[in-house]
């Protein structure tokens, strides 16, 4: 989905402001003109190209938000038809915050949207930032500008939003994104548990990241101090070598170049994703540059204090760089073919 894509149908916010005690729901749509509706397409862009994205399916018997949806499908939905469900909807989420002091307060803007092939909802949760602003008092002796604190600021374009999902209205999937709060004294994904009551596979950047720790976590294990960075490495160079060719990092592939015949560590490798439903045959098919912009370089850094970073290309090529097993068991780092130094 590219943001040019996104035509916007209709659009309404709802103010969730738990100090209030009630919603405050809006009865009209909102008029969504280039401005503002230049800012909605950045952040539903935002969740739909973001690593952090889940992939979710809704529990449907169970799920208030479901129901609600099931009048937006039609072809035509009429003004008061939307403003009822998002209300509705609102409510829900409210009744959750309301219960659950630690969530905070934030604007939920509801939009209809189509591109050329499907119709979409968004669940915006804009949370309260708090910035300072300017406020003229007007008196008999004249005006005093002063600057104050002021609460209720929206996220800026540029901002990530904690909370939002875009449902199909052609199959209902669900992408989310979500942030843990508590909720009886447990962190938990309420969005998707409580308000949605939907569930499904973690994010391609959560994925990653536990694949890359319980790789790390068994060559800490078998591999003494000094194997360590090399095999470290080598899986880093492995997952780089992987995304640029296919873009995609092939979990079996990984475990098979990293460990090779020592299939006692590849099985403890499943045996820690197992436990996080990821299984054997995963395949991470991350979008984001952010995700896999770690991957393009090596960082070292010696217990000396010396930090180093290496772009992948040059640790490969050999020409640039050589580790040195020292006969003490120390480790040199040789850095050739230099035309040229920069201080920085």
């Amino acid at each position: 989905m590219e943001k040019g894509d996104i035509r916007f149908r209709k659009v309404i916010v709802h103010i969730m402001d738990s100090t209030v005690g009630i919603p405050v729901l809006s009865d009209t749509l909102l008029d969504f003109g280039s401005d503002f509706g230049d800012f909605l397409r950045e952040h539903i862009y935002k969740v739909m190209s973001t690593d952090d994205k889940k992939s979710c399916e809704f529990q449907k018997e169970e799920s208030v938000v479901y129901q609600q949806l099931l009048p937006l499908t039609e072809a035509e939905v009429t003004d008061e038809t939307f403003v009822e469900a998002s209300q509705q909807i609102a409510s829900h989420l409210y009744g959750i915050m309301n219960k659950n002091i630690d969530i905070p307060s934030a604007d939920f803007v509801v939009a209809l949207f189509e591109t050329d092939t499907m119709k979409y909802l968004a669940m915006l949760k804009m949370d309260y930032k708090t910035s300072y602003t300017h406020q003229t008092q007007s008196d008999a002796f004249g005006n005093t500008n002063e600057i104050i604190k002021f609460r209720a600021i929206l996220p800026t374009e540029s901002q990530k939003l904690s909370e939002a999902a875009i449902v199909n209205l052609y199959d209902f999937s669900i992408s989310l994104i979500e942030k843990k709060y508590d909720v009886n004294g447990v962190k938990t994904n309420y969005f998707s548990k409580l308000f949605l009551n939907c569930s499904g596979a973690l994010s391609p950047k959560t994925q990653l990241a536990i694949v890359t720790r319980a790789i790390e976590n068994v060559q800490k294990k078998y591999y003494n101090d000094s194997e360590q960075f090399e095999v470290q490495m080598e899986t880093k160079q492995v997952i780089h070598n992987q995304l640029e060719e296919t873009g995609i990092v092939d979990v079996p592939f990984v475990l098979d170049k990293v460990f090779k015949e020592k299939e006692e560590f590849k099985q403890e490798v499943n045996e820690k994703l197992e436990k996080y439903h990821i299984v054997a045959d995963t395949q991470i098919e991350p979008q984001a540059e952010s995700t896999t912009r770690k991957f393009a370089k090596q960082y070292l850094a010696t217990d000396t204090g010396v930090e180093i970073k290496i772009p992948m290309e040059q640790y490969q090529d050999g020409e640039h760089i050589e580790f040195i097993t020292n006969p003490d068991g120390s480790i040199s780092i040789l850095i050739k073919n230099v035309g040229h130094i920069t201080s920085k």
